[in-house]
C-alpha cells in the first residue's frame, strides 16, 4: 500500500544531478551520529553548489547567492537526516538514505527511512495539520505541546522552517513493504525553487 501526501513526486523527468548516501542507522549509537549527521548534510551541500551554472566566483552577488543556496541545503538535509535517524525504526534492517536531485529550475532533497508502525498514524495526522494550518500559528500550537509534553521527541519545528522560510514545497510517500513483521517506509521530499530570483530575496 502506498500514501502520498503534499506535493510528492517519483518522476525523475529533467535531472541534470543526483546524488544518493545511504546509512546503516544501527551501526553506531544514535548519539554518536549527530556530527556525522552534520558532516554529511555540508557534504552534499558543498557537491550541490559546484553544478550552479549562474555561479561566478569573480561576481560578489553570485558568490553570495551560492553561500546562500548552500546553507539552505545544509540545513535542510540535516534536519531530514536527523529526523530519518531519529525516527527509524531500530528493529527494521532497513536503511536510511539522503538524496538529492537537481532539475531545470529547483532541487530535490530526499530521504528515506523505515518507520514503527505505531508511529505511522500520529506522523500522518501533523503531516495533514502541517500542510492545511498557518504556519505562525501551528509553530506555538507545537511550542506548547513541546512544554507541556517532554518526552515528545518531535517538535516538527525543522519541518516548519523548510515550508515557511525557505519556501519549501513538502511531501511525503509511505509504502508497506514488508508485511510479517510489518515495515512501513516513509521518504520526506524537499523541493527549492533555487534558480528563481524569489527564493534569494525570501532568504535576505
Amino acid at each position: 500500500m502506498v500514501q502520498i501526501f503534499g506535493e510528492f513526486s517519483d518522476s525523475p523527468t529533467n535531472t541534470h544531478e543526483y546524488l544518493t548516501m545511504g546509512f546503516s542507522p544501527n551501526s553506531i549509537p544514535l548519539q554518536q551520529r549527530w556530527r556525522n549527521n552534520g558532516l554529511s548534510a555540508d557534504f552534499l551541500a558543498d557537491y550541490l553548489t559546484n553544478f550552479f551554472p549562474y555561479s561566478d566566483d569573480n561576481d560578489p552577488p553570485s558568490i553570495e547567492r551560492r553561500e546562500e543556496i548552500k546553507g539552505a541545503v545544509s540545513y535542510i538535509a540535516n534536519e531530514l537526516l536527523e529526523n530519518a535517524m531519529k525516527f527509524n525504526e531500530n528493529t527494521s534492517q532497513y536503511p536510511v538514505s539522503l538524496q538529492f536531485q537537481l532539475h531545470d529550475d529547483h532541487l530535490i532533497l530526499r530521504a528515506t527511512n523505515s518507520l514503527p508502525k505505531k508511529n505511522v498514524e500520529g506522523f500522518q495526522l501533523f503531516i495533514q495539520e502541517l500542510l492545511n494550518s498557518n504556519p505562525d500559528e501551528l509553530y506555538v500550537r507545537q511550542m506548547v505541546r513541546a512544554r507541556e509534553n517532554d518526552s515528545n521527541r518531535s517538535s516538527g519545528l525543522g519541518l516548519l522552517t523548510m515550508k515557511d522560510d525557505y519556501k519549501a514545497k513538502l511531501g511525503w510517500k509511505f509504502e508497506t513493504v514488508q508485511q510479517n513483521p510489518g515495515v512501513v517506509v516513509v521518504t520526506t521530499a524537499v523541493q527549492l525553487s533555487v534558480i528563481s530570483e524569489q527564493f534569494f530575496s525570501d532568504l535576505l
